[in-house]
């Protein structure tokens, strides 16, 4: 199997984890070498905080884990594009790739009309990241569709 197959495996099961909380689903993970250094489940709905994306936990748990210094040669997965809030905290600690399931078009860093993930025009950001996207599209646009299913039984 792929790696980056297996990776989103996991992103998958941790947004699985999401969605059984009542959260969107989504996983993230950020990876070095070919190690696990950070692992996110999105939580920002069931804890009240808007900044308990999966991103941004992946993120905290690579800096709690000590990462810091490794952070700009990492990798990081995640079901779906990381929103502009993700994003700039993706372009601060200049992650040299993102790969991803299903875009976000309305919020998206890189699908929406603010492409955090895209520009050059900040000195401190560096380089772009690489971005590769549609890796296992389908399971992750699955995963939406159980969440939309939910949302509408809460109504």
């Amino acid at each position: 199997m792929n790696r980056y197959n297996q990776y989103m495996l996991e992103c998958i099961e941790l947004a699985k984890q999401a969605l059984e909380k009542g959260n969107p689903p989504v996983g993230s993970l950020l990876v070095f070498e070919d190690q696990i250094i950070g692992r996110g489940i999105e939580s920002g709905k069931s804890s009240g905080d808007i900044t308990q994306h999966a991103e941004i936990l992946a993120v905290k748990d690579a800096l709690n884990n000590g990462y810091r210094d490794i952070l700009d040669q990492s990798v990081m997965f995640s079901t779906h594009e990381p929103c502009i809030m993700c994003s700039y905290l993706i372009r601060h600690h200049q992650i040299s790739k993102i790969v991803f399931g299903v875009y976000v078009p309305l919020v998206g860093g890189q699908s929406s009309e603010f492409k955090i993930l895209e520009t050059e025009t900040i000195p401190k950001w560096g380089n772009k990241p690489e971005i590769e996207t549609g890796i296992l599209q389908h399971e992750c646009e699955a995963l939406n569709k159980q969440f939309a299913e939910y949302l509408s039984q809460q109504k």
